[in-house]
């Protein structure tokens, strides 16, 4: 319901590639934070923008590049039929260039490697069970929602493990490529992979726990569909702030998604309630509103003394 609420909501906005373009900042600093890359949401911003970092480190500013260019590629073959192991191998090659620690980007590895506690599948099977993973995707996979499928599609990559390094942002390049293939995202405008940064453990600990039962997948599936539903509801909000009739369309930082869903899920709030509530004082509470009063989407109801705010009506 949400999903169809933002692809409808979509169609007909001119700012769609401004939306497309935060996405991609947001799903680039997040897929590469999740493997420890320091750089900030801003600093990632600046990067997407053609923007030097002077303090950034050159390896952490070329992982943040390469994910952009593997972007790119899902977004460019979003609409394939069919994927080849040479895709899969070019995905990896874009986002694995200059940054691996061991092997060779853009090939199955050849050894060992383990991943905490998993020891995934010897190298000598990697391309068999890549090649297993790929008739399924392209032939089964179909029956399934997307979410499901590229819930699936995730696992299995992650498990397999087929290069010697950079499967985590592979892994979720897949995942996003399958949602994109199906027409779940046709518009580019979600961002899965910041839910799984900010619930970093929670992530690994779903992906450990379908080995520890016994490769059921029911727990991961319920993980990332819940992961899926709260990214609708951060999308929903970033439409409403693109939305507002202003010669300046509003980019929501995270402090301030934080404060509308509060005001969503609170109705009226106090100024005190607000700062108390998102944790800082009242000057960096005002300093998040005023923006979002000015566009329209929060309003202050009463008088100066006793005003609370909430989600303005449309």
């Amino acid at each position: 319901m949400l999903r169809e609420r933002i692809q409808s909501a979509a169609v007909a906005l001119s700012w769609i590639p401004a939306l497309q373009k935060d996405t991609r900042t947001r799903n680039g600093h997040a897929s590469t934070a999740i493997e420890g890359n320091p750089l900030t949401l801003e600093q990632v911003r600046a990067l997407e923008e053609g923007r030097e970092l002077a303090a950034a480190d050159r390896r952490s500013s070329r992982e943040v590049l390469n994910y952009f260019a593997g972007l790119r590629y899902v977004e460019k073959h979003a609409k394939n039929k069919a994927i080849r192991h040479e895709d899969i191998f070019e995905l990896h090659r874009l986002l694995a260039d200059s940054v691996m620690d061991q092997g060779e980007a853009g090939r199955y590895r050849t050894i060992a490697v383990r991943v905490g506690s998993h020891f995934p599948p010897a190298a000598a099977e990697v391309s068999g069970l890549m090649f297993e993973l790929l008739e399924w995707w392209n032939h089964k996979s179909v029956a399934l929602s997307p979410v499901l499928s590229s819930a699936i599609l995730h696992y299995r990559f992650e498990h397999i493990h087929p290069f010697a390094d950079g499967n985590g942002r592979t892994g979720r390049a897949l995942a996003l490529w399958e949602l994109y293939r199906r027409g779940f995202d046709s518009h580019h405008i979600f961002s899965v992979d910041e839910y799984y940064w900010e619930d970093r453990p929670g992530y690994y600990t779903a992906l450990d726990a379908v080995r520890l039962a016994g490769e059921d997948l029911s727990g991961w599936l319920e993980y990332c569909a819940e992961g899926l539903r709260q990214t609708l509801e951060r999308v929903w909000l970033r439409v409403q702030a693109f939305n507002v009739k202003s010669s300046e369309k509003l980019v929501l930082r995270p402090r301030q998604e934080q404060l509308l869903k509060l005001l969503r899920d609170h109705g009226k709030l106090s100024p005190a309630e607000l700062w108390e509530a998102l944790g800082v004082s009242r000057q960096g509470a005002m300093d998040l509103l005023r923006p979002l009063l000015e566009a329209g989407l929060v309003e202050k109801i009463g008088t100066k003394k006793t005003g609370r705010y909430a989600l303005k009506q449309p």
